[in-house]
């Protein structure tokens, strides 16, 4: 298995229908489960954008809560939009598809609870089909404030179970990519504790890519909810808050310079919005902070964030 294969089976053609009718379930269904710990209902913003300038136009549907009772801020968005050329960022590693009309579907949500016990969590499952050509893209990713080894374990084995069916080699492969794509290089280190980060996935077929993008995204509410569920009503106070928003700065620092969909969303036109729901409400930067030594803040850096293999590690 290549995971990086970008060369579509041209006998299949894209089934866009089926696609926008999983994600927009997927969407429901993770506003519902997230309702057993938030009390405050999900705005819903249905949009749509009218051809932009840049030929850009499409629509979605936005489902954020802020200043929640368990959510900080939290966004589930759904998008499907259209254009007559692929940005930069899109047809950089693509140059064939350039200036070719293109359409793009997907869910993307960011997580941003308000106990630093509980950890930031990011999780997209997207699809962007030009012509006959297709690449499925997605992965989910935790970001601890504080480190629990039993939540690193079940967030990576449950990653490893909606990959499992498609091949034993995926996800290394996913997990590696991930370590990979979500570090942060002018600070020389990672965001979070990683999972799984897939692109430019099109082989062996449409209906077997499409089938692995709905388990990663059906088993999100598997791999999340249980560290929600044992790390929610822990107690916290200044301390732990103010090294959360300390961290969250680097949330934004990756989301703002590296993410490709972010990148992506604001190149093409997109809807600024929902592409920046991502963002945490409250963050903070202190110069040259260090947490002290042998302290659970330091063990977060030295420990945590370092890549390893949480499958093996106990």
């Amino acid at each position: 298995m290549n995971p990086t294969n970008n060369t579509s089976d041209m006998q299949t053609l894209p089934n866009v229908a089926a696609v926008r009718g999983y994600l927009l379930g997927l969407q429901e269904n993770i506003i519902q489960g997230l309702g057993k710990y938030e009390s405050q209902a999900f705005l819903r913003d249905a949009w749509q954008k009218p051809q932009s300038s840049s030929g850009l136009q499409g629509g979605g549907i936005t489902r954020l809560v802020e200043e929640g009772s368990f959510l900080e801020r939290g966004g589930v968005g759904f998008s499907h939009v259209f254009g007559q050329q692929l940005p930069p960022s899109a047809t950089a590693h693509r140059p064939e598809l350039a200036g070719q009309a293109w359409e793009a579907l997907g869910v993307s949500l960011v997580l941003h609870p308000r106990n630093p016990y509980v950890p930031t969590v990011h999780m997209n499952v997207r699809v962007f089909i030009s012509g006959p050509v297709f690449w499925f893209g997605g992965g989910m990713d935790l970001t601890p404030y504080y480190g629990f080894e039993v939540d690193a374990r079940h967030f990576h084995a449950t990653c490893q179970a909606a990959l499992a069916p498609f091949g034993s080699d995926r996800y290394p492969a996913y997990k590696r990519w991930c370590d990979d794509y979500f570090f942060l290089k002018h600070r020389q280190e990672p965001r979070g504790i990683g999972g799984i980060f897939f692109d430019d996935v099109s082989s062996p077929d449409f209906d077997t890519c499409f089938a692995l993008m709905r388990s990663v995204g059906d088993h999100f509410l598997s791999a999340y909810l249980p560290i929600v569920e044992r790390r929610h009503a822990m107690p916290y106070g200044e301390r732990e808050r103010n090294w959360q928003a300390i961290r969250r700065g680097r949330y934004v620092e990756f989301n703002l310079v590296f993410d490709r969909g972010t990148l992506f969303g604001l190149q093409s036109g997109g809807r600024s919005e929902s592409i920046l729901m991502s963002m945490p409400p409250l963050v903070r930067w202190q110069y040259q902070h260090q947490p002290p030594p042998d302290s659970p803040e330091a063990e977060l850096l030295t420990y945590y964030l370092q890549a390893k293999d949480w499958l093996q590690s106990a």
